[in-house]
């Protein structure tokens, strides 16, 4: 906050800088109008995104810090995490992160949790003290209405977040997939996407037990047969073959098919990347899928790759905008911190498109404004009555000076 109001002009006090932190705003509000009229763009395609992004803290008093798992390091590491939906442009390849919202578990969740994890451990012992015994389901087990909506505490939260972000860019814009990661390749996410009239795109385990869909007759007796053969990903059909490719010594297949899981209550449509590589006979897979069974294979492995754009707007949020070095410590504070954060990712994202021939990135656009500034203030001291034309030349030469690409002004203030 000392730095910000060391940057402002008159009347952007440290007083004023903490006052602005303290307060609410409207602050989905404010990232949707922003997009509307500076970067939203009539013809082109979007689709939602969403994902989750752990800040490192350390101490007690902070609003919300709990254990969470960083991706970045890899463990679990103690921190804030926020939840992102963010809009993603299909043609220009980019993410504009709308909705930010803090991850707040209740002792109610962590304790649901550490009773889910006990309860994993607890049925991995007995499958492996089950081995060689016999097969199937425990004594007692019964089965369960897949269409039953069960939600837990984390999606229950992201679906009310879910309808926030919905209800305010549905005025200018429609939507009809949602893009999450492999954390939430489960029937209650496409239950989740649903309920929100929207398409689920996800990721599969690896391993995942999927099956063709039975085309057999009927037997005469019971309940017709709904699961065929179950997929071998090591002998996969030529017939579900859509594209092969070979760079240098690695293969890639591309398998499409709509199949079925016992996990879920609907067909999938699915998508297989396999790749091998042909010297060191090492083969590695990809399970994409989606609930709508018309979406084309092409599309559904490139609306996932968009995903990973929001990892970038994470980056620049931490790097350029703070949201990896605020000290506030309430409620309204942290989430004034993280709201304008990644608020500026898309005010950001506005200058670089104005200023594309002359900034390739951030540090492009950070140096230009430090540079102006600085020659501003030099110049103050310097020549007070100094001519425009002087202005603009030393605005121009100062800033190119920590810019990291070269690039060339106009001589029309030469």
């Amino acid at each position: 906050m000392l730095n910000l109001s060391r940057w402002t002009d008159q009347g952007g006090s440290q007083r004023t800088v903490q006052r602005f932190y303290s307060g609410c705003l409207p602050w989905a509000e404010m990232a949707v109008e922003f997009f509307r009229r500076h970067l939203f763009e009539r013809e082109d395609e979007y689709i939602l995104g969403g994902d989750a992004t752990c800040v490192t803290k350390s101490g007690t008093k902070t609003h919300g810090i709990d254990r969470f798992f960083s991706g970045v390091l890899g463990q679990v590491v103690k921190g804030l995490e926020f939840f992102v939906f963010s809009l993603i442009s299909v043609r220009q390849r980019g993410f504009f992160p709308l909705c930010v919202k803090q991850i707040v578990r209740s002792e109610a969740e962590k304790a649901e949790i550490k009773k889910r994890r006990q309860k994993r451990k607890t049925k991995v012992k007995a499958k492996k003290s089950r081995r060689g015994k016999g097969c199937g389901r425990s004594k007692g087990v019964r089965n369960k209405d897949k269409q039953k909506r069960e939600l837990s505490a984390e999606l229950l939260r992201i679906s009310e977040l879910m309808k926030v972000i919905l209800r305010l860019i549905g005025l200018f814009v429609k939507v009809k997939y949602v893009v999450l990661d492999g954390h939430f390749g489960h029937q209650q996410a496409v239950l989740m996407a649903r309920e929100n009239s929207l398409w689920l795109i996800s990721k599969l385990r690896r391993d995942a037990a999927l099956y063709e869909k039975y085309e057999g007759e009927y037997g005469g007796r019971g309940a017709r047969k709904k699961y065929g053969e179950k997929l071998d990903y090591e002998t996969m059909s030529a017939k579900y073959l859509k594209k092969s490719e070979m760079q240098d010594s690695i293969q890639t297949n591309y398998y499409h098919g709509v199949f079925l899981s016992r996990k879920f209550s609907c067909p999938l449509n699915v998508v297989i990347i396999e790749k091998k590589d042909l010297k060191k006979a090492k083969v590695g897979r990809v399970l994409l899928f989606s609930s709508d069974l018309t979406l084309d294979w092409e599309k559904l492995i490139d609306y996932y790759s968009l995903r990973f754009q929001i990892e970038f707007n994470f980056r620049a949020a931490k790097q350029h905008f703070g949201l990896e070095d605020f000290m506030n410590v309430s409620e309204t504070g942290v989430e004034t911190a993280a709201n304008l954060s990644f608020l500026m990712v898309n005010v950001s994202a506005k200058l670089l498109a104005a200023r594309a021939e002359n900034c390739v990135g951030i540090n492009d656009l950070k140096s230009q404004f430090r540079g102006a500034y600085y020659a501003l203030e030099t110049i103050k001291i310097v020549q007070p009555k100094a001519e425009r034309i002087l202005i603009e030349k030393a605005k121009e030469v100062i800033s190119r000076i920590g810019s990291i690409h070269q690039y060339s002004f106009s001589n029309s203030s030469a």
